[in-house]
């Protein structure tokens, strides 16, 4: 029998993931055949060429683009010394990246959680979290496979968000309480936002995305995951976040800025070298944008809150330099130490070296989540 098949029916009668029963046992069935050193039956083995009968063409592999890898290869060979070829080594190989399971506590489904203990999965947020804060529960196996996305459904909310288990420290880092008022002010795809109602109950949320197209991903995120009675204290917007300090000055106990960035994953399977190189070209323009945000955040931000910047790139120009200019240039701003956060997350994830205003997650083998920068900055006065 394959393995977890035998779970499926179960989990099908409580309407708890059926079809990621289904596709994790087809998994897991690949990674063992894989493992024992046999050669995949033809049904099994990926297809080049499109199946005549059933129309289904098998999704083409992610190609490297050169001029990008040069560029990396050039800078954060710099920037990461030996460390980046251990980076290099997960990021050029697609297949060896993994999903965490952020399950939805609002969706009441026991099971779930059940069937994925039975497979492997374990919650790797106990040791880390407070008691009072143990409703945010994330899952992460030994599966190396894409797990099926669930569809949005108007009237049932999912039971889980696939993410990168790194960009929960950003999260954790902010470490929302009950009844404060949040402001996460580029937030699309809506992964953050929604682990925020899942570790604490704000006395408002306020998620802003700017790009009109992942305004309406943010949108039908948190009405997937959050229940229609806690949706009163969520507001969305589609601001420009430069301006929302000026608009709205020290509005926000807690603010997260999870800034536009390189996004060193997709740069490197860009599609379209003459893009990337355009990028390239323009990529010293982000920290200036970043910068504003940031600059922003402060200015809507009360007086003894927190500010939480982060990027899922490892460019120091975009994440400490970034810090640093804004840093010279306040008073009463000062960087939060977040060692304490780091160690007790050693066992999942590798903290890059010589980061000195925040923590910087990097992907080796073993542990595959990451780029992930956190910066934890609170406000005197």
């Amino acid at each position: 029998m394959v393995p977890g098949a035998a779970a499926a029916p179960l989990l099908a009668q409580a309407g708890c993931g059926a079809r990621f029963a289904a596709s994790l046992a087809r998994c897991k069935s690949l990674t063992a055949a894989g493992r024992s050193g046999g050669s995949l039956g033809p049904e099994s083995r990926p297809r080049q060429q499109t199946n005549k009968k059933s129309h289904i063409r098998q999704k083409p592999q992610k190609q490297i683009c050169k001029p990008v890898l040069e560029y990396f290869d050039e800078r954060y060979g710099q920037e990461l010394g030996e460390l980046w070829n251990k980076v290099r080594e997960v990021l050029l190989l697609p297949s060896s990246w993994q999903y965490a399971v952020l399950v939805n506590k609002f969706s009441q489904c026991v099971t779930f959680e059940q069937y994925l203990q039975s497979q492997g999965y374990s919650n790797f947020l106990p040791d880390v979290l407070p008691f009072a804060r143990r409703s945010l529960r994330c899952y992460i196996g030994n599966i190396q496979c894409r797990l099926p996305r669930l569809r949005h459904h108007a009237e049932r909310l999912k039971q889980y968000y696939l993410l990168n288990a790194a960009s929960l420290l950003p999260v954790l880092a902010l470490d929302v309480q009950d009844g404060e008022c949040v402001l996460d002010m580029c937030a699309a795809p809506g992964g953050k936002s929604v682990a925020i109602m899942q570790y604490a109950t704000p006395g408002h949320l306020h998620c802003n995305e700017y790009d009109s197209l992942r305004y309406k991903r943010l949108k039908q995120a948190l009405e997937s995951f959050v229940p229609e009675e806690l949706r009163n204290i969520i507001s969305v917007t589609d601001q420009d976040g430069r301006y929302i300090g000026p608009q709205q000055p020290q509005m926000y106990d807690k603010i997260l800025v999870d800034s536009p960035c390189s996004n060193d994953r997709s740069w490197l399977f860009c599609s379209d070298d003459l893009l990337a190189t355009m990028r390239i070209t323009q990529r010293p323009n982000l920290p200036v944008l970043q910068r504003q945000l940031l600059r922003s955040a402060l200015e809507a931000l009360r007086p003894g809150g927190t500010v939480v910047y982060s990027t899922c790139t490892l460019s120091q120009a975009e994440n400490d330099d970034v810090v640093a200019s804004v840093l010279n240039s306040y008073d009463n701003i000062q960087a939060v130490d977040l060692t304490g956060l780091a160690r007790s997350l050693a066992d999942y994830f590798t903290f890059a070296e010589g980061v000195q205003h925040g923590q910087l997650v990097v992907p080796e083998r073993g542990k595959p989540w990451g780029p992930m920068y956190s910066s934890k900055l609170w406000k005197l006065h």
